[in-house]
């Protein structure tokens, strides 16, 4: 992905949530090699420093191939007022790290984010490794590094052994090839891509009315027009189990008149319909089609 343009008057800063080392970080320094990455403890506070000013973008995850979807974002884009200008997918690479002095045989604790313990099972199996969930993977870089035990290990990125002196004991632990995150980048004002960029995404929210089959009608524009549909999530809002709203991804741009008449069969179904961006696709995107297809087969490393 190619470095976006930018307003010259916003801070060549770039927002992540986490500590020095995690991959949100490591995501900021793949795409914007010249900006500084600014970590923050949660999403919340990541957001809000674009909207501040404080920051000119955000690198946010919004999904994992393996862990799914990151259910924090959902909940805080419709109140963040922020736009999708971009998208980065990283290939997610666990170590297992643990202090100068230690070895695998010394080690029986692993320290790391959930997600990234339940991405690494085999290995931890395997070793006879006791997981320790914590908040962070970058975080639990460090306080192993603080610890001063040689029992207690984590399972962190490369960056993160780096930054923390410790010492990768085994590299790519990681149990499936295609471990891949999906990130947006997120900025305060619109700047959607022209049409003739190259193959679209464009991302929105909505809300269907409270009417029989609305959310079938207000679909049934896209395969009308022969919009592809890549992505529909559906979330609870306002505490109630019956206001649901929508996070979806089309392949194409609004610009574009089946895109259009798409929408506006949306629009007429929906209490509300929310434009987040219109940005280049990543190649990614066409690499994973291609290995799904079977052009490019991937495996479970440990089968």
């Amino acid at each position: 992905m190619t470095q976006l343009d930018a307003n010259d008057a916003a801070p060549s800063r770039i927002a992540y949530q986490g500590e020095p080392g995690a991959n949100s970080h490591i995501a900021c320094r793949e795409v914007y090699p010249d900006f500084e990455p600014v970590p923050y403890p949660t999403f919340e506070d990541a957001l809000v420093a674009v909207k501040q000013g404080d920051v000119r973008y955000a690198m946010i995850p919004i999904e994992n191939s393996v862990a799914g979807r990151v259910a924090d974002i959902h909940h805080l884009l419709p109140g963040a007022d922020l736009y999708i200008v971009g998208e980065h997918f990283l290939r997610v690479r666990h170590q297992l790290m643990a202090l100068p002095t230690a070895n695998l045989e010394t080690i029986t604790r692993v320290m790391s984010h959930t997600q990234a313990l339940g991405q690494c099972r085999n290995t931890l199996r395997n070793y006879g490794l006791k997981p320790v969930p914590e908040a962070d993977t970058a975080g639990s870089a460090r306080m192993v590094s603080e610890s001063g035990d040689e029992t207690l290990a984590a399972i962190a990125s490369s960056l993160a052994a780096e930054i923390y002196g410790l010492k990768i004991l085994k590299s790519d632990v990681e149990d499936e090839d295609h471990n891949t995150t999906r990130f947006v980048i997120l900025a305060s004002e619109p700047d959607d891509a022209d049409p003739d960029d190259g193959s679209i995404v464009t991302t929105f929210l909505f809300r269907v009315r409270n009417v029989p089959a609305a959310l079938y009608k207000a679909l049934g524009g896209f395969a009308t027009n022969g919009v592809n549909m890549t992505k529909l999530e559906s979330y609870q809002t306002e505490g109630t189990f019956n206001a649901t709203m929508f996070f979806a991804d089309i392949d194409g741009h609004p610009a574009e008149r089946p895109v259009q008449l798409a929408l506006e069969e949306l629009s007429f179904f929906s209490s509300e319909v929310r434009l987040l961006g219109s940005y280049v696709a990543s190649p990614y995107r066409r690499e994973a089609a291609e290995r799904a297809a079977g052009m490019m087969p991937t495996h479970n490393k440990n089968s």
